[in-house]
This record gives C-alpha cells, sequence and structure tokens, in this order.
C-alpha cells in the first residue's frame, strides 16, 4: 500500500485539468484567421510567443510605416508563454550568479539594461492597457538547507561589492518566514525590484491586440514550413500561401529553427507545473504571502512558486525531463510521475494546507541551451535575424531579445549588439546518444549535489570549467 503522504498527494490531484491555468479562461480570443494565398511585407515575424509578439510591436513602435506581418503555427500565446509560471524578471542573464561567471566585465551594463527592460515592460502594459495582474513583487530565493543559506549570503556580499545590491534584502529565517511561513525555510535573498508576477496568458493577448492595434497582420494556426533567400529579401513557405519579406526575424525557441545549423544550440526540456485551487482566508493566514513575492528555492533541482490574483498557489518546476532525441510530442506535456512528486513536495513545504485541492497540472517544452540564457545573431546575409535558448527566464528577456533582433536586422550599431553576450554563442550540443547521456549524468550529479551539501562532484566541476555550469 502507499505511504500516507502519497495517497493524501494523489488524491490533492484527483480533478485537476491537464491544461495550462493561465490558457483555461473564457476570455481566451479566438484566432485570426490562416495565410492563405501569397502575402509581401517588410518585416515577417515567425512565432506568436512573446518573442515574435514583443518583436512585432516594437518594430511598429520604432517605424509605423513599416508592413509587418506575424504568423504562428498554433495560437497566439499558446506554448511556452501561456503555461509558464507568470515571473517576470529584469535578468537577461538567468540570474546575477550566472552573469557575473560568464560576463563579468559585462554585468553592470547588462543588470542596467535589464532593469531598463523590465520598465518598459511595465509601461508597456500600461500604455496598452493590458490586464495581466502585473505586479511588481520582487523574488525571493529561499534557503531550505544550511549550505544553500551560505550560499545565498555570499551571493549578496557580491553584489553588493559590484554595487548592484541596493534593492536586495537578506531575510533570517524568523524575516523569511514572516513573509512566507514553511517549516522548510531557513532564510532568503529578496530581490525587491528585479522581478513582477504577472499572467503570462493575458500578457500574450494582450500584446497579440495591441499588435493588431497597431497595423501588424497576424495569422495564426500558419506554420512556416520553410525559409530561404529570395532577391534582396527573404520567402517564407507556409501549407496555404508564401510571404515574401525584405527581413525575417524569428522567434520559435523551442521549435526547429528553420535555420538548421542552429538546432545543434538549442535542447527542449519539460518543465511541469500544479496550480491549487484559491486559498480561504484561514489558509491565506497560515502561509502569510503579505507582499505576494515570487518564491524559488536555491537547490539545484529547483521549485518555483508564487501566489496568483485570486490567491492560488502555482507549484512548479524540480523535475526537469530530456527525451532521448530532444522529442517534443503533446503527449509529453502531462507527466503523472512528476506531478505526484510535485504535490508531494508541495505538502512537506505546506503541511498547514494539508486538503487543499490542485485543480491544473500541465506542463511543456522550454528551450536550453549551454550557457542558459539567450544567444543572437542572423543569418541569409543579414536579411534574417533570430533570439533563441531563454531557458525558462524568457517572460522579460524577451523583449530585450526583440529589440536585439531589430537592431541587427536595421544594421544599427547599439549598446546591445555591441555586447559580448549578444555577439558570442553557447556551446552547442553534441549529437545523440551523447547529448541524453551528459545530460542524464549532469541532472543526476546535481540531484546528488543537493543531497551532499551542495559539494559538486568531478563531473560538474568538469562542466563548470568548459563553461557547461548546470545549475538550475
Amino acid at each position: 500500500m502507499a505511504p500516507v503522504a502519497m495517497r493524501s498527494a494523489a488524491r490533492s490531484l484527483s480533478g485537476a485539468k491537464p491544461l495550462s491555468f493561465w490558457l483555461d479562461d473564457p476570455a481566451r480570443p479566438a484566432p485570426e484567421p490562416s495565410l492563405t494565398g501569397d502575402e509581401r511585407c517588410d518585416l515577417l515575424v515567425v512565432g506568436g510567443g512573446y518573442s515574435g509578439l514583443w518583436t512585432a510591436l516594437i518594430a511598429k513602435e520604432r517605424d509605423p510605416q513599416r508592413d509587418v506581418v506575424l504568423i504562428e503555427a498554433n495560437e497566439v500565446g499558446w506554448a511556452a508563454s501561456g503555461r509558464n509560471g507568470g515571473f517576470c524578471a529584469a535578468s537577461l542573464t538567468h540570474g546575477l550568479g550566472n552573469g557575473i561567471a560568464r560576463w563579468p566585465e559585462e554585468i553592470k551594463k547588462l543588470e542596467e539594461l535589464g532593469e531598463k527592460n523590465l520598465d518598459a515592460i511595465e509601461e508597456a502594459v500600461r500604455k496598452y492597457g493590458i490586464d495581466c495582474a502585473f505586479e511588481r513583487t520582487g523574488e525571493i530565493d529561499v534557503a531550505t538547507e544550511p549550505h544553500q543559506l551560505q550560499e545565498l549570503h555570499e551571493m549578496y556580499e557580491e553584489a553588493d561589492g559590484l554595487g548592484l545590491a541596493e534593492h536586495m534584502e537578506l531575510l533570517d529565517a524568523d524575516a523569511m518566514r514572516a513573509e512566507v511561513d514553511s517549516p522548510t525555510f531557513l532564510g532568503g535573498l529578496w530581490d525587491k525590484r528585479g522581478v513582477a508576477m504577472l499572467n503570462p496568458a493575458k500578457l500574450a493577448w494582450g500584446l497579440k491586440r495591441a499588435c493588431l492595434d497597431l497595423g501588424v497582420r497576424v495569422y495564426e494556426n500558419t506554420k512556416a514550413t520553410q525559409l530561404a533567400s529570395d532577391g534582396n529579401g527573404t520567402a517564407v513557405r507556409t501549407p496555404y500561401g508564401r510571404i515574401f519579406a525584405r527581413r525575417a526575424a524569428l522567434g520559435t525557441n523551442v521549435f526547429p529553427s528553420l535555420v538548421k545549423r542552429l538546432r545543434h544550440f538549442t535542447v527542449p526540456v519539460y518543465d511541469y507545473a500544479l496550480m491549487t485551487e484559491p486559498l480561504t482566508e484561514e489558509q491565506l493566514a497560515a502561509v502569510g504571502w503579505r507582499n505576494r513575492a515570487g518564491l524559488g528555492d536555491s537547490a539545484n533541482q529547483f521549485h518555483y512558486f508564487r501566489i496568483s490574483e485570486d490567491n492560488r498557489i502555482l507549484w512548479g518546476g524540480y523535475d526537469a525531463v530530456y527525451h532521448f532525441g530532444g522529442r517534443l510530442s503533446g503527449e509529453l506535456d502531462s507527466r503523472p510521475e512528476t506531478f505526484l512528486k510535485l504535490a508531494e513536495h508541495f505538502f512537506t513545504c505546506f503541511p498547514q494546507l494539508e486538503g487543499l485541492r490542485f485543480t491544473h497540472a500541465w506542463g511543456g517544452a522550454i528551450d536550453t541551451c549551454t550557457r542558459f540564457s539567450a544567444f543572437f545573431g542572423t543569418a541569409h546575409a543579414g536579411k534574417v535575424a533570430y533570439a533563441a535558448g531563454y531557458t525558462g527566464l524568457g517572460v522579460g528577456a524577451t523583449r530585450f531579445g526583440a529589440e536585439v533582433m531589430l537592431d541587427l536586422l536595421d544594421g544599427r550599431k547599439t549598446e546591445r549588439t555591441e555586447l559580448e553576450m549578444v555577439r558570442s554563442k553557447p556551446l552547442p550540443f553534441p549529437p545523440e546518444p551523447i547529448a541524453w547521456a551528459g545530460i542524464e549524468i549532469t541532472k543526476r550529479s546535481m540531484a546528488r549535489s543537493d543531497d551532499n551539501g551542495g559539494r559538486r562532484n568531478l563531473w560538474l566541476k568538469a562542466m563548470d570549467k568548459v563553461g557547461l555550469g548546470f545549475d538550475s
């Protein structure tokens, strides 16, 4: 017979719908018609997630006369943009620690540009009247083991030494549990300005409406099947037509790039999440969450969690899964063994919420690259730009990536295009079966590290040395 804790966790999932809570919304807009026939435009944007939406919107803001077309293979926001945790971070480098390790000479500039980018997202939400529950709450990195508490203190000291700790606050156990109460919390590091909480699907739908209002022609259920140079521009085939564009921007992220040489730079990793029913007043009082900050624990295999506008708790992460050959399939979006594991971990963190039920359980692939933050570039003699590899932290950084793509397509030399981060590429992943074996060994090594006081084994140390410092 299953242990009591497992049976209790299983009961909490009994009514969970196997789809993203954010997309399960009666206000979800109807899709725009598919493209049929041929189109011509100045700029074609491929992909209707945040990357493509921001690119189309900013392109029209920069030049209202620019003729812009956006195509999406499914519906706008249906993939990663509509099923993430709703953490919109200023960081362009997948966290300050990753940025310091990879671009120490640029980190101050990268942090400054990231803050400006988050401010610009907040301004766009206000300007276009996007009702996406945007809250500038910040995020707390939580320590649940003594070595994690030490690491948070070291991170604060390093940030302070660089002059980057102005909006950070170290929390001891009492202060941490005064913010959000869990018997597992030993302390935290609160970035009070660098992260906003929002409803990710409503952000995508709001950006779509803003694009349409500015004159962008949006075609949904229109998959780009082939891209080629065509004279002074590009030609893209779709199931029912073609698009001839002077320039093209690719925001396809986890899906195989139309530029085939880029496909080894990313792999799809599946991430999973749960959403609870709304907490009662008594349940909310039991956990606190008075300032509504987003939270993430500090393990290698970490959980991210936050409270929604209607006082539900989203609980995700931990069990990142790579399938041999980079397999992508809708069947993989549901993984009961991971949902059960997440539910067990949830009630370990919040035992005072025993009996709470989950209403939604979902998953999906994110595009991961070896440096954990986006990379950029051009193809087809500068007529095509791309940005990919956001590794789960693209809600905010995709807007920056959109500006980089537009700078590159316009031939503009800017402070963005001069960054080493923008001019360099991550190491590509090796072919199978080496990629699968390497990722599996790394994942198991990270789990051992979490169980062994954070000590990294020889494999992880070797990965660190060659710039593949997997930490999440």
